[in-house]
């Protein structure tokens, strides 16, 4: 396992990060502690979680598991989304931020949180408040450093520029969704990262299983979050999306990887990548993503693996550019 700095925080962690996601849903208690131990073992340090997860639960988990381990360990969770039934229990509001960082913390068994994201921007919040709420945290020692998740890159860099004009606690880290068959990321939320030297998170490199080779030209066969998940149904639901899968796990299998651990390793490929955030609902589905960290990926096999699947457009008109900026992205 190799280590990265993250970002600007000086913080180094695992090249894999493990998502909690499945902790309490399709992981039990038993099946979560034998994936983190996994981890452990093959030198993980870093571990992605939030509070509507389970609906906490899989911040109650990951709290019994790293709390023989916690100096050693990187704990990111995450406030914003809908948790529970109040009204007032979603959105970047000082109210609501505060409120979760406290009960995330009694739910993780530790007084505070290295990396704290806002889970999705906040249309009805001024972004100030939210980030003077974070900055707090930062001060009081609850959290160490503060991400955002799901922002696109214009409000990434508001949220930055804020922070640099008021003298708060800087945006550290981003977590984009980013996969060969959604690519979007690359058009400005990855250069940007580059830019500004964020560490980078990014989640579903799977695909939600559908890089995995589960499923056939829909949604109906095979097992996993497409065939049962409506979230994921939407997110993947363009059959051109199956057709570039099929012709990944073809690619994967005659170049003599695993698709889950070639799908993985593409992502990580990325320079502004950090660390992608691995998941699963046991060890042995595991281990595969595990394997991403041993593959290292040549031009030629990544050029390769990126033409299975089109590129974003440029941000821009000026197309005659995107050659100069591939070279120095790659």
């Amino acid at each position: 396992m190799k280590y990265k700095l993250l970002g600007n925080t000086g913080i180094r962690v695992s090249q894999l990060c493990m998502g909690t996601m499945t902790f309490g849903r399709e992981a039990d208690r038993y099946a979560s502690e034998a994936i983190f131990k996994r981890c452990l073992d093959h030198g993980i340090n870093f571990f992605d979680c939030a509070n509507v997860y389970g609906d906490g639960v899989a911040e109650t988990i990951l709290g019994e598991l790293i709390a023989d381990h916690r100096q050693q360990l990187i704990v990111t969770s995450k406030c914003g989304a809908q948790f529970e039934s109040g009204i007032n229990s979603q959105g970047g509001s000082r109210r609501n931020i505060i409120a979760s960082v406290e009960a995330s913390l009694r739910r993780l068994k530790t007084d505070y949180i290295d990396i704290y994201f806002l889970h999705r921007f906040d249309d009805h919040t001024p972004l100030e408040v939210s980030l003077r709420a974070l900055n707090d945290l930062v001060v009081q020692g609850k959290v160490r450093c503060i991400g955002v998740s799901n922002f696109s890159a214009w409000q990434t860099m508001k949220a930055c520029g804020l922070t640099r004009q008021n003298d708060w606690a800087p945006v550290d880290c981003i977590q984009p969704m980013y996969n060969l068959v959604k690519r979007q990321a690359e058009v400005e939320i990855l250069p940007m990262a580059r830019s500004e030297n964020l560490g980078v998170m990014t989640y579903n490199p799977l695909g939600a299983g559908l890089l995995a080779g589960k499923y056939g030209q829909d949604h109906t066969t095979g097992e996993g979050r497409l065939a049962v998940d409506d979230m994921y149904r939407k997110r993947y639901r363009e059959s051109w999306m199956f057709d570039a899968a099929k012709q990944f796990g073809e690619f994967a299998v005659d170049a003599g990887y695993h698709p889950v651990s070639l799908a993985v390793a593409w992502v990580s490929r990325n320079k502004a990548v950090t660390a992608p955030i691995i998941g699963a609902r046991s060890v042995e589905q595991l281990d595969d993503s595990l394997r991403a960290a041993d593959i290292d990926l040549t031009d030629q096999l990544y050029d390769a693996i990126s033409r299975i699947t089109p590129r974003p457009p440029s941000p821009t008109d000026r197309s005659e550019e995107q050659i100069k900026a591939d070279n120095d992205n790659n």
